[in-house]
């Protein structure tokens, strides 16, 4: 039976295990990945379809199972799936996705490589990807394509597939005209988002410098906005916007919508955890005893920051001599993909600069840092943020951040403090956090110190408003936007 509704996205929606020789398809255990979200909303739909790709020794084995019906929680759907060499794989992903695409998304020249990238095969997946999610829409479906990796789906499956409705969310930051056509293949790119119904993005800024990269490259003019009211907060971050570019129009005079609207977390999941770990919080406090704790989590990328804000610890430490002994700073970061180089060049320098501040400050009965470079249980991870006095979330640039807020919403006592890059897109959302700049050396140091002075009043209102505005964005929320800005236009199309 053909589907209403098809998610097209890189990862698959389950964990596959084999035990005792059989294939088990178990549900994922990540609390706050979009996966979760994603497949409560086959839900709303008559039959819903979600097409992934899996890695295969040989893609054209007649054994291999392309199509296969899941029964979870969320019902029952069809996964669609891409047999994809592990050279496929590495090409579009690993290669161009990561070398090429991802440094230019987050505004970092320097670091973009072209060399290595085979252009035919990235085409080539995003041509599997888009047949694969031609063949399971019905007709007027509602396709919803998944983030940059996926970026020529749009325009392929609008060949295949005139009649669906198609709706593009961008997980990842979209940068300026200037540094988007970077991109040899930038033309391409834009025509084939251009070629949706909806292109979906977290925050405006996002929106708006998609709006003018297409301005730059096509014939087709911003043709809807709407005004933002601007937060009473008297700081605001580096992303905000006053106004927001909804429609873009073609020469043709089809109009492309826009929208804005930020991934949430699972709050009531969260708070689950935040409410059983008493015992656990107890001994990590216990273990702290007068120390302050400070909590640092993310992954092991040049963009995260974490060289920026371990210098900025050392700084505190030289200039604050009545911290020694009295505060201490968890600094998780893990490194996602251990096979490449710029990573691993990071995960060096980071190891590097915590080896020097523990050298340097610390003593037989105490260390400043704790680095970390391994996940950490999420159960436990939600008793450190419950006895962290800091969440500390520092990157250069960020699509959105859900540690900050999963952090808040572990807040179950109503304090805690949270400093946050202004340049992450969580910030807009977030002005009751204390907003730093990474890039300015002063600018983290006040932040930080700031945080460690609070108040326990100013503590407890700011981390009150913060609470109730994850809770009106939580994930629930994310994808209900998401799905409604796709049926609007799925009703547009139709009229």
């Amino acid at each position: 039976m053909p589907s209403d509704l098809v998610i097209v996205y890189h990862r698959q929606p389950y964990e596959e295990v084999v035990e005792n020789g059989e294939t088990l398809y178990r549900e994922n255990k990540s609390p706050n990945g979009i996966v979760p979200t994603l497949k409560g909303l086959f839900g709303k739909a008559k039959k819903g379809s979600w097409v992934a790709w899996k890695e295969a020794e040989d893609p054209n084995d007649p054994g291999f199972e392309r199509v296969i019906e899941i029964e979870d929680s969320f019902g029952t759907y069809n996964v669609s799936r891409l047999p994809l060499t592990k050279e496929q794989v590495k090409s579009f992903y690993h290669v161009t996705s990561k070398e090429a695409f991802w440094p230019i998304l987050h505004s970092f020249k320097d670091r973009y490589n072209y060399d290595p990238v085979d252009w035919p095969t990235f085409r080539e997946v995003n041509w599997a990807f888009a047949e694969a999610a031609a063949n399971e829409a019905a007709e007027g479906a509602l396709v919803w394509v998944h983030d940059y990796n996926l970026w020529l789906v749009p325009g392929y499956l609008r060949k295949l597939r005139p009649d669906v409705t198609i709706s593009f969310f961008h997980h990842t930051p979209f940068p300026s005209a200037d540094m988007f056509n970077v991109l040899p293949w930038r033309e391409e790119i834009v025509s084939s988002l251009l070629s949706c119904d909806v292109v979906g993005f977290h925050i405006p800024r996002y929106a708006a410098n998609f709006a003018r990269v297409a301005q730059s490259l096509f014939d087709c003019e911003i043709s809807a906005r709407r005004r933002i009211k601007q937060s009473d907060q008297p700081i605001g971050s580096a992303l905000d916007e006053r106004s927001m570019f909804t429609e873009l129009t073609m020469e043709d005079g089809r109009t492309v919508a826009l929208s804005a609207s930020p991934v949430g977390i699972d709050v009531d999941y969260v708070r689950s955890k935040a409410e059983v770990v008493d015992d656990l919080v107890g001994e990590i406090k216990a273990d702290m005893g007068e120390q302050k704790l400070i909590l640092s989590v993310s992954r092991t990328d040049y963009t995260k920051g974490g060289i920026e804000q371990l210098l900025a610890y050392e700084r505190l430490l030289q200039s604050r001599k009545d911290l020694i002994g009295k505060v201490r700073l968890m600094h998780v970061s893990v490194m996602a993909n251990r096979n490449m180089t710029a990573y691993a060049e990071i995960q060096g320098e980071v190891e590097q600069i915590a080896g020097r501040i523990n050298g340097t400050f610390g003593t037989l009965e105490w260390q400043p840092l704790a680095l970390i470079s391994q996940a950490v249980p999420f159960d436990k991870l939600v008793a450190y943020y419950r006895a962290a006095d800091i969440c500390w979330i520092t990157p250069l640039a960020d699509g959105m951040n859900l540690v900050c807020k999963e952090y808040i919403a572990s807040r179950v006592d109503g304090d805690g403090v949270v400093v946050l890059s202004e340049f992450a897109g969580a910030a807009v959302e977030l002005p009751s956090a204390i907003l730093t700049n990474p890039f300015s050396s002063r600018s983290m140091d006040k932040a930080i110190e700031q945080g460690l002075a609070m108040s326990e009043p100013e503590r407890r209102d700011r981390m009150k408003a913060m609470r109730e505005q994850i809770e009106r964005a939580d994930i629930k929320a994310w994808g209900d936007e998401q799905l409604s800005y796709g049926k609007k236009a799925v009703g547009a199309s139709a009229a």
